[in-house]
């Protein structure tokens, strides 16, 4: 088929996609196994060919991204559970000063957001914002904006949240060196979005009722001796995790290749390793501190997953759609019209998931769609391991941005900071689009090293 024809039949199949979860408010699940049938028909697969093409994207996804997020999520359960992200924000702020309350919470939103997912991160922080904002005497957006900023970069550039962790698997991007330069481009991200927030003139914003305003959290001190896993605690079971994937993945470099070393050391810094050594660190140092016993212990692990699987599945579904958009060409001639275009490959990746998050609100749908569209001339290009990490990082820092009245993550933090509409758009919006942009220009300056 010609390229012209390819190209028009990928606008189509967005387009499609974008009606069917937008104006008919259909399952992103089902929208995009639905759009990926009829891709594969229209781009001439055979039809003993397309269901065990979708098929493949589902397995190939999700065997990548079912254990990572299932095992992320479960650790980031037993956290939020405990109460252990209240106590890692009260003693941030307890270190640094009522007076660097901003900077104290948006650190340990950063910390936090590792293995607790946006939105939950987000509603689990917003009453300790008001309350720490009331301490300090300050308008709580100037806490809960950065905070939001800082949660939101790291939820959709850092294993092992689903986006991330999909389309490395679908690009073919190493997990483990991937969340090592994503929280390095996050770090920066974060920094910018706590200085943009200072320039914005929040003072005199009316706030909304708020369900985060109305709830009790108590002072500073009272939360950091509240029973249960301190920030120490909190810390080790996030850092370690890390540290494995660390040891592994800058270990592996500096062995002879093949060899039992460096065998060990993969084994050791695979982020399913980690992950389960996370969750049994977990398992047993805060349900001692929690006085928890076996039981109920397991059942906060179990309960995890009943929040994910949607999460899952629809990250399996745009694995299919993906496979689909490689199976019929689409891919390659999408980039064989960008580089006829002398668009470079980090750029594109970065547009792409900007527009599509705009589009249709999911910054996951985003991020994996892009993946699909531009894996079949990442891999015939050659580029290095680092190189591919880096493609992938403009992909997720594309999906940042734009959010707005579409995407669920707008109406979390508009609802719980009190934000009017307008005003959601005017302040969240823009600094995730900020962010956005500062992301995809670290990782421009990162490929520049390389």
């Amino acid at each position: 088929m010609s390229q012209g024809y390819l190209l028009g039949l990928a606008a189509m199949a967005i387009a499609v996609l974008l009606v069917l979860v937008i104006r008919f408010k259909l399952s992103a699940f089902v929208a995009l196994l639905l759009v990926a049938t009829g891709t594969a028909l229209a781009g001439g697969l055979p039809l003993d060919r397309i269901i065990p093409t979708l098929t493949e994207g589902m397995g190939r996804t999700l065997g990548s991204v079912a254990i990572i997020v299932g095992l992320g999520a479960m650790l980031g359960k037993m956290i939020e559970e405990s109460g252990g992200a209240e106590r890692l924000a009260a003693a941030f702020t307890q270190r640094l000063g009522v007076k660097r309350v901003i900077a104290a919470v948006t650190a340990a939103a950063f910390v936090l957001g590792i293995p607790v997912f946006f939105d939950v991160g987000f509603i689990i922080l917003a009453p300790i914002v008001f309350g720490f904002a009331k301490v300090a005497n300050i308008n709580p957006l100037k806490v809960g904006l950065p905070v939001g900023a800082a949660l939101l970069a790291v939820h959709v550039s850092v294993p092992p949240h689903p986006g991330p962790v999909a389309a490395a698997a679908t690009i073919g991007s190493d997990v483990g060196l991937m969340t090592m330069l994503g929280i390095v481009a996050c770090i920066p991200v974060a920094v910018v979005g706590y200085f943009i927030t200072k320039v914005m003139k929040l003072d005199a914003v009316e706030l909304l009722p708020s369900p985060a305003s109305q709830s009790q959290r108590g002072s500073v001190e009272e939360i950091v001796t509240r029973p249960g896993p301190g920030a120490g605690t909190v810390l080790t079971l996030i850092l370690v995790p890390l540290g494995l994937i660390m040891v592994g993945t800058t270990g592996a470099l500096l062995v002879e290749s093949g060899s039992i070393q460096s065998r060990l050391l993969s084994f050791i810094g695979a982020p399913v390793f980690a992950l389960m050594v996370g969750v049994m660190l977990a398992f047993f140092m805060v349900g001692i501190r929690m006085k928890w016993d076996l039981a109920r212990r397991s059942s906060v692990l179990d309960s995890a997953l009943d929040g994910v699987a949607i999460i899952i599945f629809v990250t399996g579904a745009g694995g299919v759609f993906a496979n689909v958009l490689v199976e019929t060409g689409v891919g390659t001639a999408m980039s064989d019209l960008l580089t006829g275009l002398g668009m470079p490959i980090l750029l594109m990746g970065y547009v792409i998931a900007l527009a599509l998050r705009a589009a249709q609100g999911s910054a996951t749908v985003a991020i994996l769609t892009t993946a699909g569209l531009v894996v079949a001339g990442v891999q015939v290009a050659g580029y290095s391991p680092v190189q591919m990490v880096l493609i992938t990082l403009a992909i997720a820092f594309g999906g940042m941005g734009l959010s707005h009245i579409n995407d669920s993550g707008f109406w979390i933090v508009t609802r719980y900071l009190g934000l009017s509409v307008a005003n959601g758009l005017k302040f969240w919006t823009l600094l995730t689009t900020i962010c956005s942009v500062v992301g995809f220009a670290v990782v421009s300056l990162l490929w520049l090293v390389v």
